[in-house]
């Protein structure tokens, strides 16, 4: 068994962050980037909020230049796919790969993000970064003056169509019950948005479009009718999945699934073992909240270790 004194999970905006400030620290840590590194920033075609980059980057470009730095100061990189962890409270935690290999560590981060919810549609993969997104606050500003659409009826729905509201020419907001379950100030604060329409019982059957998005394909199921509206941009709203199923036996979890912060917002459950980015932080889903939070993981671990000691 390979024994190290820290092992980072995780390859996005949280885990790198968290692997150059454990590295600057002398403490050599092993990073499992997975088969394909970076996180959901490897989707992103352009970022402009991210501090340092005033032209904006491409996703994959910045998330590559973390990786570069961390290396620089003598993390080590593997790409194999972690199978199981063994953890532990205040002792070994324990790394086994797929193909069975074991790395043990003294402490441990775990930040391996959360994957955002997709409208399961063949013509899906085809427009996404063309126009599908995620996120308004990372791509609204892409789709000044132009009609966009929102999919969900949740507050993060109504949340996601107010910010468009600023920039867009119109924003629908597709919801395919007959009520929205977003909080009642958040509805009003939609509904009294003049360039804000919603519209009920209605879903997307087809994305259309040459090279971009131009065109969405609903249906209202109330009135069985199918319609054409103009679109540029299109919002998901439909929530995020934490990827915390490796240690789901492990960490306390919350009803989502996001790993419970104790005593600080990147402590676990077990002394040894921290969680950062976008498995623990449930609420802002962004490239700089998530460095933030790998930042505070690797001089917490430090702490921890530099205690052990």
């Amino acid at each position: 068994m390979d024994e190290k004194k820290i092992i980072i999970i995780g390859s996005g905006p949280a885990g790198y962050t968290a692997a150059l400030y454990a590295a600057r620290a002398g403490l050599k840590p092993l990073l499992f980037a997975g088969p394909q590194p970076g996180g959901l920033l490897t989707t992103t075609t352009t970022v402009e909020n991210f501090p340092g980059f005033p032209e904006g980057i491409n996703g994959v470009a910045l998330v590559m230049n973390m990786q570069k730095q961390a290396v620089r100061f003598g993390t080590e990189l593997l790409y194999d796919s972690v199978a199981e962890l063994e953890l532990t409270d205040g002792a070994a935690q324990t790394v086994i790969t797929a193909n069975g290999e074991r790395f043990s560590a003294d402490a441990l981060i775990f930040a391996a993000g959360a994957a955002p919810r997709w409208l399961e549609l063949p013509s899906a993969g085809k427009f996404k970064g063309r126009g599908l997104s995620v996120c308004a606050t990372c791509d609204g500003a892409f789709f000044k003056g132009v009609p966009v659409s929102v999919v969900g009826g949740g507050d993060s729905a109504m949340e996601e169509a107010l910010t468009l509201s600023k920039t867009a020419s119109d924003v629908y907001v597709l919801c395919r019950k007959e009520a929205l379950k977003a909080s009642k100030i958040m509805i009003s604060r939609a509904e009294e948005t003049p360039n804000i329409h919603i519209y009920y019982s209605t879903e997307v059957l087809e994305f259309l479009g040459e090279k971009n998005l131009e065109m969405l394909r609903l249906i209202n199921r109330r009135e069985n009718r199918e319609t054409l509206l103009p679109c540029r941009g299109c919002f998901m709203a439909l929530g995020h999945d934490p990827n915390t199923g490796l240690v789901e036996k492990w960490l306390k979890r919350d009803e989502k699934g996001y790993i419970l912060a104790v005593q600080s917002p990147v402590h676990t459950s077990l002394a040894g073992v921290f969680a950062a980015g976008d498995c623990v932080d449930a609420r802002y889903h962004q490239a700089i909240t998530a460095a933030a939070l790998g930042c505070q993981a690797a001089m917490e671990a430090e702490r921890y270790l530099a205690g052990k000691q």
